[in-house]
């Protein structure tokens, strides 16, 4: 699986691609993430990428040059099967669509900044509008390396337990149940009697109830829908 990363700060992307998951999925070879700098691919020699907004207004707009300018060379090197734009008026990510997206193979995701990018990017180019949640954050660097963190630990041979993305909250519609590990006791707090019995039947009934308890309690609506 390959991403493909256009923005203006390629460094705030760094850290989130160095370590941990998406660090040793990229040295397995099953996934790679290539950042593009947009300023490369202006035509002025500020190598800016921003002008004013036509009809007036406050703050800055990403020109579409740049972008289609990267987004073309990408696609004259292979095919893609989203072009991804991360953006606060798009469709919820949530563990639904990230399953979903591992059926594909390539994916140019766009980072916003400023005011935001010429619509007319999003009318020629993007397949799908992603938001990480309704709040606005200062570009789409951020929401981007969760975008590609969600997708990639769910790719076979990520994990070293392939089975822990599979239990995850979300995953089946409900959050977690609780987890613990040892000491069994720590000041008086103890872990569940029923966790220690070592028997897997009524532990697995055990765990469901709690993913329903909690469910309930703390997102109800996902019980709803």
């Amino acid at each position: 699986m390959r991403f493909d990363i256009l923005t203006v700060l390629p460094g705030l992307l760094e850290g989130p691609f160095s370590h941990s998951i998406l660090h040793r999925a990229q040295k397995k070879g099953l996934v790679s993430v290539h950042v593009h700098n947009l300023r490369d691919y202006a035509d002025n020699k500020h190598r800016s990428v921003d002008d004013y907004p036509y009809g007036g207004g406050s703050g800055m707009v990403m020109q579409i040059g740049p972008f289609a300018r990267c987004i073309e060379k990408l696609k004259a090197e292979r095919d893609y099967d989203e072009v991804v734009y991360m953006t606060p008026d798009g469709s919820t990510f949530n563990q639904q669509i990230a399953n979903e997206m591992t059926a594909s193979k390539n994916f140019i995701v766009l980072c916003g900044h400023y005011k935001g990018i010429d619509q007319r990017i999003r009318d020629i180019y993007v397949t799908k509008e992603i938001s990480v949640g309704d709040y606005v954050l200062s570009g789409g660097e951020l929401p981007a390396a969760l975008f590609v963190d969600a997708i990639v630990r769910l790719i076979p041979g990520v994990l070293s337990d392939e089975t822990s993305a599979l239990s995850d909250s979300f995953q089946d519609g409900l959050l977690d149940a609780p987890i613990y590990t040892r000491p069994e006791d720590w000041n008086g707090h103890k872990v569940p009697s029923i966790l220690l019995s070592g028997h897997q039947e009524n532990i697995a009934k055990w765990q469901h109830e709690q993913q329903l308890k909690r469910t309930q309690e703390r997102r109800p609506d996902l019980l709803n829908d």
